[in-house]
């Protein structure tokens, strides 16, 4: 069972969210892996809590992740609304990489699954470049469709042969996050789901500029390379978990102070 009692958390909306930064979120990382636990952690922004919102089942999944981390501003800037002022983002690309850092380092094996064959190709390269004693274990780039039985116990075996401590996942939300979820107990390593990393550290899928992060705007950049895929995330979610957050607002503001 993972402990994480020294792990601050705040309700933002229907989900729990982690107070952490990159050094803490590593250091667990990493303990996780010199025990053999089996856990996942999920980097979270709007879009995962707004899905945890309207899912039930997806929320349940999310708040029994080992950790939440806040991937995005705005849910960094509604931690700190809600009293958390040492509330910084711990933002899943980055994340992946202060984490392979560390297991180059540490010399812990990792593992890539998702994305598509040429996308984990080029990204194995890049990471074997910038980090040289990064051990990558193995790399798998499953079909675009739900896996049947066997195929997800072939994974896990490819994986658990491998020898890789630390996976991580780019199956997008919510299919990561479920993925995760029914691999744990079952995966003896740590996962780590981090979304569209794959495609911005292979170069496959630009980022946005490091002032729009921190603006907050990162949504809009997304928003302009990406239109059709993910209009309607942007578009109608956005304006929602505002609404729904100036009403938690209010709420805490309302509370009796102890």
């Amino acid at each position: 069972m993972v402990e994480e009692k020294s792990v601050l958390k705040e309700w933002i909306l229907s989900t729990t969210v982690s107070i952490v930064d990159y050094r803490t979120a590593c250091d667990r990382i990493f303990a996780w892996t010199s025990t053999h636990q089996s856990c996942y952690i999920i980097a979270a922004n709007v879009h995962v809590v707004m899905t945890a919102y309207w899912n039930h089942d997806y929320r349940q999944i999310v708040n029994q992740a080992a950790l939440v981390t806040p991937d995005g501003m705005p849910l960094v800037w509604a931690l700190r609304w809600l009293g958390w002022p040492q509330a910084t983002r711990v933002y899943g690309p980055d994340l992946m990489l202060a984490c392979c850092q560390r297991a180059a380092q540490e010399q812990v094996p990792i593992y890539l699954y998702g994305g598509t064959e040429a996308m984990l190709q080029k990204l194995q390269e890049n990471l074997q470049s910038r980090f040289p004693a990064l051990k990558i274990a193995g790399t798998h780039a499953p079909p675009f469709r739900e896996l049947t039985p066997a195929e997800t116990t072939g994974d896990i075996d490819r994986i658990h042969q491998s020898g890789a401590a630390i996976v991580f996942i780019a199956l997008g939300c919510p299919k990561q996050e479920l993925w995760m979820a029914q691999q744990q107990g079952k995966l003896e390593a740590v996962m780590i789901g981090v979304g569209a990393a794959f495609a911005f550290h292979s170069g496959e899928t630009s980022q946005a500029p490091r002032w729009m992060m921190a603006a907050g705007l990162e949504w809009l950049y997304r928003l302009a390379v990406e239109p059709r895929r993910l209009w309607q995330r942007y578009l109608i979610n956005n304006p929602v978990f505002l609404i729904l957050l100036i009403w938690q607002l209010c709420q805490h503001q309302l509370k009796p102070k102890p």
